[in-house]
This record gives C-alpha cells, structure tokens and sequence, in this order.
C-alpha cells in the first residue's frame, strides 16, 4: 500500500519525486524517503511523518542529479520511524531499493544473511530483500538485473520495487508481484510510480507492469521488459493515459474527500453516460451483453470485495436477485480465498474495487479463475490489475479518487451495479418494460437528486455534527435496501473521525444492541419512506423510549418520523431500489464535519491507505 516514485532522464529527479510522493500519500503516510543517484554515490534522506517532514529532512541535499527513486510508507513490518523508513541500503552501499507488499519468507532469508555476517539496522522485510540482491552479486558476481531476478525467484510474497545500484548509475531495475507499477515514457526520460499521478504532466505514454514481470531502464535505450521466472523478453503495451492533472488536485476546497463527495453527481453522470440510453429503453453495456449466456445461464453470481465496495455488493444482491432473479452471494474476499469455496463453472464471479488492485480480491479472483467460473471486474483504474484479469468487465468513471475514504467510488459502483442488474433482469425477462422504463428514468434523475441534496443539506449536516461531535460511540439503522447503507454510513464515522460506531438492520436492534442505548448514544435511522417505513418508525419509537437521540434521514413531506426525531435531513424521494445513492451522501457529509470539527485529517486518516495492496 506504500508509494514509489522514480526517475531517469534530462530533468532534476528531486522535485518529481516529493511532488510525485506528494500525490501517492493517499497509498500510505507515516514516513517517507527518497534516494539521488550521482556519479560519486548516493544522497539519502528519509524520515517519519509526511512529505513535508521529508522536504525539510533533505534540504540539504544537491538537487541537481538526474536519477532518483523515492517512497512514501503503510507500515507493515516495523513501527513508523527514521529507521524503518524506506530507502533502504545494502550492507555494502552499493544498492539501494524502495518496496511496496510484503516479503513473507523474509524471516528464512534475514536469517541465512545473518549467518553470512550481514548486519541489520531496521524491523523491515525491505531491508532483508536489498541485502539479498547484494548477496547474489557478490557470491555470484551477477549484475543488477541478474541479481534482482534471481533474488525475486526466491521470495514468497507480494512486492513492487525499484532498485539503484551505484557501480550502474545510469540504471533502474524495477519489478513487481501483486502490487502496481506504471513506467511513463517520455522523451529522454522515463518515470516510475505505483500508479500514473505523478508523472501525468509530463508524458501521457505508459506501460503498466504485469504480475511476474521486471525491468530495465536505461537512458537512451528502450525499457526491457522480462519474466522474471524465465527472464523471457515481454513485448512492451504501451497505453495512452486518460487522467488530466486537474483531476487530481483540490479545485479550491480545503481538502480532497469534500472535493469528491461533491463530483458525485458528475462522476454518477459519467458512469451512466454511453450506457443508459433511456429514450430508446435500452442499456448499454458491452461486458454484459458480450457474455449475456453466462450470467443469464449463470446458477449463482458471487461477488467479491473488501471495505466499502463490499457495501455496495450487498446493494447489488438485493437489486440483482430482485430484478433478475439470481441467487447472489456476498463475500468478503479476505475470508473467501481462505475458506476453501464451492466455485463452479457455471457461477459468476464478481469483483468490486475502487483502485482494481486490492490484494485479498485479486487472490480471490485468481482462485475462482482456476476453478473454471466466468470473473467480471468492476473498477475505477484503466489498466489495474484486476481490469486485466478478469474476463470482461465495467469500468466506473468517478475520476481519481484521492481522498483515503471512499465517496463518489461507493456511490459510482452503485450506478455500475443498478445498470448490470436492470440489464439482466430485462433479457431474463423478470421485468417488463414498464418497469424498466420506470426504473431507467428514475436511475437518470439520480445525479440531480443527488446535487439537490449537496445544496440543500450542508448547513444542516454542520448543525447535526457540532451537536454530536463530541459523542463516543454511534449506531446506524436501515432495512432492505438501507441496511448496507447503515453499515457504510458507520464505516464513514469510524474511518476519518474514529469514533466508534456500528451498522445494523433495524430489527436486530432488538437482539442485542438496544443494551447500549441511554441518552449519550445517538442513533443515526434511514428512514425513507419506501421500504418498511412502518417497520423503522417502530423500531425509532423503541429508541426514544430509552432516552437516546435520533438522526433521521427522512423523504420529503415525512411528519411521522420528523415528529419522532432529535434531527432530520432531508432527501428526495427515489426508487427504493436507487435510494442507497442518495442515503450516502448526507451519512458522508456528517462524518464529514464531525471529523473536521475533531480536528481530524479527513484526506489521510490514522493506519489507513487507500489502496490495499498486502494481505
């Protein structure tokens, strides 16, 4: 989940690589380093804390070189500190290599090293790896890409790295397994990164590396890219990006989580434009329709996710089985690739992830590809790794997103997933036209529903928010629909404000979690009208019977429960089936300000990354 950023060419390396780090610190920030590479060795700096410690850690470094690599750190093995930072350096001095995964088998190598008389400084798998490579070039006198190889063919574990070797100054070794990495190709020069930001305002070529696959860059010659089991030449893709860099910068808001909870009713537009054609009564999806007999021959749809796309899976099962009449099943990729499933052939295998590189849904997907089903990919990142294993897919088109809580990639794969589900259901023939029709033009109002609720709700969010900000604990409440909602909603709190909170269905507030109810708990109730209205009024009379405070999202016109509430927010009425879009987007804006009035860092919240690459 770490980022790394290199460069190889005419310009200064430095300001590329803090800018470069600057743009991946959404993939981890608890330390950050980088490495210069001169002609009479290397200049090193690296430290705890963010890239802007890391600016005043390397003020004294000549910025001239041309070469460089850098780093920004999601612990994994070791505490965040100086030490364990990366770069790190070979016993020698002679190598020095950035990493993102993890060396699993690293605790058998240290020790053989260790053995061999290497001494070691860090807690880092990192650490062992560069001393591995050393030792390959010094007992077998290989050069640097014959020894990163051969150290590669020895390690267990998932990995993205980019090593410097000071007796080849001109050179850079880059590889990967599991974790991402992008080569930019400009004119004279060459970018490394574990995804494109850093380098889209300087070139618009790239190769995106595949699994098992390192190589070799050079000045004045062309990238060399090998297996790296059996060193074999792969003939280099090179793609032409889509991202523009305005996308990745604030556009004048304080932070980019705000940023992106407003693009949502552009990025659900684009993620419908092309597709739903409402006036012909047609959706149009060439991953499904190119593969129609698989899923309408499908016996079962299995979808695979982690965090908030698997919230959005839950969603799905309910709008698929309803639409289309599909058994569907939700599993949490991390517990599905462990527990030895019952995968079939004539399953489909979906796949959910906002960055396409989640490490516990590629191994998942990678498992149910050996079994024989048909995977099909949902992302937001052309050319990501599970983009490029699956066997057709749709991509999202929310835009970056850089902020580490997910909002407008939650409520894009939503839109994704209404439009898969509405697809299959009219070609099985579960919904008649009128209903699809229906359903479509409801599906088109959403981003105007959706802009309704940015204007008209914030004030009142800030309000509910400096009210309860200072709480401990929160519960949050839906049915249907609504529960993976309630449990999206309590993950927002948690993740930038950390305070403790929980989703539940309304109903199994009975069975247990009523015992936590009194006047300091304040329960947050999705209360729509569509959907066991009768049924959530209940079970909010049997809150305020215990003293606790209720925040109710509500539709338009609602008296009964408006009477009931503490705090309402108000939303526009949709579908049912639709209603979890437009939910999100007041249960993001309260985590929101209740994290900003905290004082919270709501672009990079404690122990998070966006982007999780490691088991």
């Amino acid at each position: 989940m770490c980022g790394i950023v290199g460069y190889i060419g005419h310009r200064e390396a430095y300001p590329i690589i803090i800018n470069g780090l600057k743009r991946l610190e959404y993939r981890g920030y608890d330390s950050a380093g980088l490495v210069l590479s001169t002609q009479n060795g290397f200049q090193l700096a690296k430290t705890k804390g963010k890239v802007v410690d890391l600016e005043e850690k390397a003020s004294g470094l000549d910025k001239t070189p041309h070469i460089g690599i850098g780093h920004t750190r999601w612990a994994t093995h070791g505490i965040p500190n100086d030490v364990n930072s990366h770069p790190h350096m070979s016993n020698n001095n002679r190598l020095v290599l950035v990493h993102n995964g993890i060396i699993e088998n690293y605790e058998s190598i240290k020790q053989l090293l260790i053995d061999k008389g290497y001494i070691f400084h860090s807690d880092t798998d990192t650490e062992v790896l560069v001393n591995f490579i050393q030792l390959f070039q010094d007992e077998k006198g290989l050069n640097l890409q014959d020894a990163v190889r051969t150290a590669l063919n020895e390690v267990i574990g998932a990995y993205a790295i980019a090593v410097l070797d000071n007796q080849d100054p001109d050179t850079v070794v880059v590889g990967r397994l599991g974790s991402p990495l992008a080569i930019g190709i400009g004119e004279n020069e060459f970018f490394v990164a574990s995804d494109a930001s850093p380098f889209i305002e300087f070139t618009k070529d790239a190769i995106y590396l595949e699994d098992g696959d390192m190589a070799t860059i050079r000045l004045g010659e062309a990238v060399d890219v090998r297996t790296i089991q059996s060193n074999e030449v792969v003939s280099l893709d090179i793609q032409e990006l889509q991202l523009n860099i305005e996308a990745i910068e604030k556009g004048g808001y304080d932070n980019f989580m705000l940023k992106e909870i407003n693009e949502q009713p552009r990025s659900i537009r684009d993620t419908m434009r092309g597709r739903l054609l409402v006036d012909e009564g047609v959706i149009k999806m060439a991953g499904i329709w190119d593969n129609q007999e698989r899923f309408l021959n499908a016996k079962r749809i299995i979808i695979v996710a982690c965090g908030t796309s698997y919230h959005a899976g839950l969603v799905a099962e309910y709008m698929i089985e309803d639409f289309a009449r599909i058994p569907v099943e939700v599993e949490y990729a991390s517990e599905f690739r462990y527990r030895n499933p019952i995968i079939k052939k004539s399953d489909v295998v979906i796949a959910i992830s906002q960055s396409g590189e989640t490490a516990d849904t590629l191994a998942a997907l990678k498992l149910a590809k050996e079994k024989g089903a048909f995977i099909f990919g949902i992302n937001n990142v052309v050319g990501s790794s599970i983009a490029r294993i699956t066997d057709a897919g749709a991509y999202t088109h929310a835009g970056p997103e850089i902020g580490v809580a997910s909002t407008k990639a939650f409520t894009a794969q939503l839109t994704i997933l209404a439009l898969i589900a509405l697809k299959l259901g009219k070609h099985k023939g579960e919904l008649t036209n009128e209903k699809f029709n229906l359903l479509t033009r409801e599906l088109e109002r959403i981003p105007d529903l959706v802009q309704q609720i940015l204007d008209s709700c914030e004030g009142v969010v800030d309000q509910i928010a400096e009210k309860y900000k200072n709480n401990s604990n929160a519960i949050y409440l839906g049915r249907g629909y609504n529960y993976p909602s309630a449990l999206e909603g309590a993950l927002k709190l948690k993740e930038i404000s950390y305070i403790h909170a929980e989703g539940y269905p309304a109903a199994e507030m009975k069975h247990g979690p009523i015992a936590l109810l009194d006047e300091n708990m304040p329960v947050i109730v999705i209360a729509t009208k569509k959907g066991y209205y009768e049924k959530v009024v209940s079970n909010i009379q049997e809150i305020k019977s215990r003293s606790a405070k209720v925040i109710a999202i509500v539709n338009e016109g609602d008296l009964q429960v408006t009477s009931l509430a503490d705090d309402v927010i108000i939303v526009p009425e949709t579908a049912e089936e639709f209603s979890p879009i437009l939910t999100a987007i007041p249960l993001q804006l309260l985590s929101y300000w209740i994290a900003v009035k905290l004082g919270k860092n709501v672009d990079q919240p404690r122990n998070l990354a966006k982007s999780v690459t490691v088991e």
